[in-house]
């Protein structure tokens, strides 16, 4: 197998300067009340403020303007359940480029709405992995446009990366930063911002779709689980260059249990006054279920999204 060209932290560097002028430097959060009951402190970063709502229009945008100009005359293609087909919609609608999204049927109907209001194109394809490849291996086969996957990508990965380089500049002598982990963009991408410091990074995975625990354990990459975690956002296999970039730079995966991200997302609303998908909410459940691991600690969360409705029919999201 020949050697992955990984991203490293200057790409990071230099995505926060090409994407500046495009995304919202999000403001990051602390609350005593949920510091004092955890034994640590706790720094927000909020990219459920970034635009479309999450963290993926940084690498949607950093992809989008490292292409060749007849590649963006071509249009890209991509699929998601929803936040990075939003943000490639969105970051085409800014830049010109026509984008074409497979969505699964079971995307969440204001993921679904937040693609649609970008202006892209939507396929729906069914639930799992091999409906996704299936869709690009068919798109691609009919010549279809340059494809930008949602995670396994270079240019993703550096944009991504710029959540947690921002949250570095905005706070001072970080002891561990934990983000939610799905296809490992974001992770990886703090991986490679947090290069050449003491900072720890830990992945949050719910335990219905622990792959990326699994593939950590197994030293090489295991299979998608089946689509039954409430954490929509993470129900993917991880990525061939997020794994790699893991594998070396990473403090550990911890695996939350559905119920605990769901309690977590209630401190959130209720401390932060912020909406978070469970995705996102994900990151705290963590610090909660370890609380010996980051007792005394100062410790960084990316809060990666807040696309979930806020519905009365959906209390049930929140007992």
């Amino acid at each position: 197998m020949p050697k992955l060209s990984l991203p490293c932290h200057a790409d990071v560097v230099q995505a926060q300067q090409r994407i500046n002028s495009y995304t919202v430097k999000t403001p990051v959060l602390t609350n005593p009340a949920l510091n004092q009951q955890l034994g640590c402190e706790l720094f927000f970063k909020c990219e459920n403020l970034q635009r479309t709502g999450a963290f993926k229009f940084r690498g949607a945008t950093n992809a989008l303007l490292k292409l060749s100009p007849k590649q963006r005359q071509q249009g890209v293609i991509t699929v998601s359940s929803g936040n990075h087909g939003a943000a490639l919609a969105h970051a085409g609608k800014a830049l010109g480029v026509r984008v074409k999204v497979g969505v699964p049927t079971n995307a969440p109907a204001i993921k679904r709405q937040n693609i649609e209001a970008g202006g892209a194109e939507i396929t729906n394809i069914e639930p799992g992995m091999a409906a996704r490849e299936a869709i690009v291996a068919k798109w691609q086969k009919e010549g279809e446009s340059h494809f930008i996957p949602p995670y396994d990508h270079a240019d993703i990965i550096a944009g991504q990366g710029t959540a947690t380089l921002e949250l570095l500049e905005q706070t001072d002598a970080l002891d561990a930063v934990i983000t939610p982990l799905g296809g490992g963009g974001l992770l990886s991408g703090a991986c490679l911002a947090c290069d050449g410091t003491e900072i720890q990074v830990f992945g949050a995975e719910p335990e219905l779709a622990n792959d990326a625990f699994l593939s950590l354990k197994a030293g090489e990459r295991q299979p998608a689980l089946p689509a039954k975690s409430l954490c929509d956002g993470l129900l993917t296999q991880i990525g061939e260059l997020p794994f790699a970039i893991i594998q070396q730079r990473i403090g550990d995966i911890l695996v939350l249990k559905d119920e605990d991200t769901l309690s977590a997302m209630q401190l959130v609303w209720h401390h932060l006054k912020i909406i978070v998908e469970p995705s996102s909410a994900i990151a705290l459940a963590a610090v909660i279920q370890n609380k010996a691991l980051f007792e005394g600690k100062r410790v960084g969360l990316v809060l990666s999204g807040g696309n979930v409705a806020a519905q009365p029919e959906e209390a049930k999201l929140r007992q």
